[in-house]
């Protein structure tokens, strides 16, 4: 990303969305701010990881891009930190080609990641993206209640329970666990999930969506029988066990 595309700005959905860049790529960061500011969002920048998850865990964001290489705390050290007290939606930036950074990144709960370089309406795009996911119900009304056996989603609180357990999902997760819930029984392929929860079509290459299913299944944990509550369908995509049908077993 070297210059800012040219063309009428756009207003976005909500005008007080607040970001935070962590990147040192001085002259990076300055093109994103500008760009991103010019679009009606807030951008807060810090160019080490240090300082990166002080001001992380200090203020209040919607969303943090959050680059892989970093002076003084490594991106993904940093992503670990701020993920044991917080939600906001993460926003890796990755090398192209880099695949085990964007694997460990999605598996410590990036919510999504963008490689470098990128064309900053890309970005822009998948801000917006995943600050939709963060604030509003995927498919469904705000104040809906969805129940698979022991698993409750609150659309309105945006908590998750299996029994009394409170799940703690980070924002994808919780919209990936009530696209499956409200498919109970029913398989949903990975571009259904990848259009219904990241908001664009997958590509034989991203593996997002398998990596955020690793994750939920293991903060649902198991059935009685020691069956993961979401099955793989292979080559087809993914199913979540409902136990009122008897072919979901």
């Amino acid at each position: 990303m070297s210059t800012l595309p040219s063309g009428p700005t756009r207003t976005p959905p909500t005008p007080s969305w607040r970001l935070l860049v962590i990147d040192d790529d001085v002259e990076l960061c300055a093109l994103v701010q500008t760009f991103l500011t010019r679009e009606g969002l807030e951008v807060d920048l810090v160019h080490d990881g240090p300082a990166g998850l002080k001001v992380a865990l200090d203020g209040q964001y919607e969303a943090i891009i959050l680059d892989v290489m970093l002076p003084g705390l490594g991106g993904l050290e940093v992503l670990r930190g701020i993920r044991e007290r917080k939600r906001t939606p993460v926003l890796m930036l990755t090398a192209r080609g880099d695949h085990v950074d964007r694997v460990v990144g999605l598996e410590m709960g990036a919510d999504d990641y963008i490689p470098k370089p990128f064309d900053p309406r890309e970005l822009l795009a998948r801000i917006r993206a995943v600050l939709r996911r963060a604030e509003t119900p995927v498919n469904g009304a705000a104040d809906e209640r969805i129940g698979v056996g022991e698993i409750e989603v609150d659309m309105a609180s945006r908590e998750a329970r299996r029994g009394s357990r409170v799940l703690q999902l980070t924002p994808l997760e919780f919209d990936l666990l009530a696209a499956l819930m409200r498919s109970a029984g029913r398989l949903m392929t990975r571009d259904q999930l990848s259009r219904t929860v990241l908001g664009r079509p997958s590509r034989p290459d991203d593996r997002s969506i398998d990596m955020h299913i690793s994750n939920l299944r293991k903060k649902l944990g198991q059935n009685d029988d020691g069956a993961s509550l979401i099955r793989t369908v292979r080559s087809a995509g993914f199913l979540m066990s409902n136990p009122r049908s008897t072919d979901a077993e």
